[in-house]
């Protein structure tokens, strides 16, 4: 009698509230700065190591090269998650992460600020891993867990819009200046160790399953991750590119003032595309994909037709209000419906498929931007691409409406 009160009031006493999402949904903001915080102030890297061989490829890699490391080292994240708990690697890897992030704010070589970026890379794939999957622990039930999803994506697009306008700020002092921010990483990490715990399957109603007795449940995700890395690649199209077509309009390499102030505007309608997917979650999130794809793909278009800053500037609004309603959904698609024994590994391969998407997306960008000329139109291009995922998946749901309703 005494261990089955013991073990009631255990439960009690680590029940998850605001205060562990609150926490939970900043810790996500991390990798966020990875991707947008010096966006502004890549114009101004491009012309400092212009002299660098192969500079055009390496110095966009600066924004991209922390996406791979998420794609590489995330499935390797989840392994650990799973088998050795969740808490302690978020904690060293909030830590490493505010060592490894300032650190282009003293370093002078292209090559070493690359090594840098890596690392970052690394520790983003620790935190952004166990931070979805705590999400999923703490709030296993499904009105619960659909709300702190939605709010992940609109945190973090939130904090993008913040990140964007003080790196354009900082900018101002130079392109050294921005990358201090990763400090912040300190002031979030010392409330997580006394206010997160290690979750348990029962928490959740679950049976415990040896970890390693414990398979990936390929058949069911990896059309889902396919799904997931386009998405990546078309997620980030404008995120990383806006700059480049802001400075396209006219408008100065040196104002970043100006650049960050269109990327924050398209950053803030994501937030808005994740508000909205709190109130139609219930709808399914599978139901959602093809309007969200077919959202990015209008704004990416827009962004083509449309000549000058105009264009630039809604269709940006566009595409961000289909990604933020587009990157929930998908989490719900992929992560949600895994068993705890197995939701490090899923959450883990998610993210690196996501992440693989967004490490393309300056690839790519650079091939259809020289093949086609012109880099807005080589936008409009991703956006027949997405208008044409939009229309599969509509169409495989029209197929299979019971399959698809009972998964989502």
């Amino acid at each position: 009698m005494s261990n089955v009160t013991s073990d009631a009031s255990a439960r009690v006493t680590h029940r998850a509230g605001v205060w562990q999402a609150v926490l939970l949904l900043a810790g996500s903001c991390m990798p966020v700065l990875g991707s947008v915080l010096i966006t502004p102030v890549l114009p101004q890297l491009s012309e400092h190591f212009a002299g660098f061989p192969g500079a055009e490829v390496l110095v966009p890699m600066i924004v991209a090269i922390p996406a791979l490391m998420i794609a590489i080292f995330a499935p390797f994240a989840g392994q650990v998650v799973d088998r050795l708990g969740r808490k302690p690697l978020l904690i060293i890897a909030m830590f490493a992460y505010a060592v490894v992030g300032t650190a282009p704010g003293w370093l002078e070589a292209l090559p070493a600020i690359l090594v840098s970026r890596v690392l970052v890379g690394v520790c983003e794939a620790a935190i952004m891993t166990v931070c979805t999957a705590l999400i999923i622990d703490y709030f296993h039930e499904e009105r619960r867990r659909d709300k702190y999803l939605g709010l992940q994506t609109v945190t973090t697009t939130l904090a993008a819009t913040v990140f964007i306008i003080v790196g354009g700020a900082l900018g101002v002092g130079g392109w050294h200046t921005p990358f201090w921010v990763y400090a912040l990483s300190l002031v979030i990490v010392v409330p997580m160790i006394f206010s997160l715990w290690e979750p348990k399957a029962a928490d959740s109603g679950e049976e415990r399953v040896p970890a390693e007795k414990v398979r990936t449940p390929w058949r069911r995700i990896w059309v889902r991750l396919l799904v997931g890395l386009f998405a990546g690649f078309t997620f980030y199209v404008l995120v990383i590119e806006v700059s480049y077509l802001v400075v396209g309009t006219g408008i100065d390499a040196g104002d970043t003032a100006a650049i960050g102030a269109v990327a924050a505007v398209a950053s803030l309608f994501t937030a808005f595309g994740g508000l909205t997917f709190a109130r139609l979650g219930k709808i399914g999130a599978v139901r959602l994909l093809p309007y969200a794809f077919g959202l990015q793909a209008l704004g990416m278009i827009i962004v083509w037709i449309v000549p000058a800053l105009a264009g630039v500037i809604i269709g940006a609004v566009v595409a961000g209000f289909g990604s933020g309603l587009l990157l929930p959904s998908l989490v719900v698609w992929v992560v949600a419906p895994s068993r705890f024994a197995e939701r490090g590994r899923v959450t883990g391969w998610w993210t690196a498929a996501f992440f693989f998407g967004q490490f393309l997306t300056p690839i790519l960008m650079g091939g259809l931007a020289a093949a086609t000329g012109q880099l807005a139109f080589a936008v409009g291009v991703v956006g027949i691409a997405a208008a044409v995922m939009a229309i599969v998946l509509a169409l495989v749901q029209r197929r299979s409406v019971p399959e698809v309703a009972a998964e989502a």
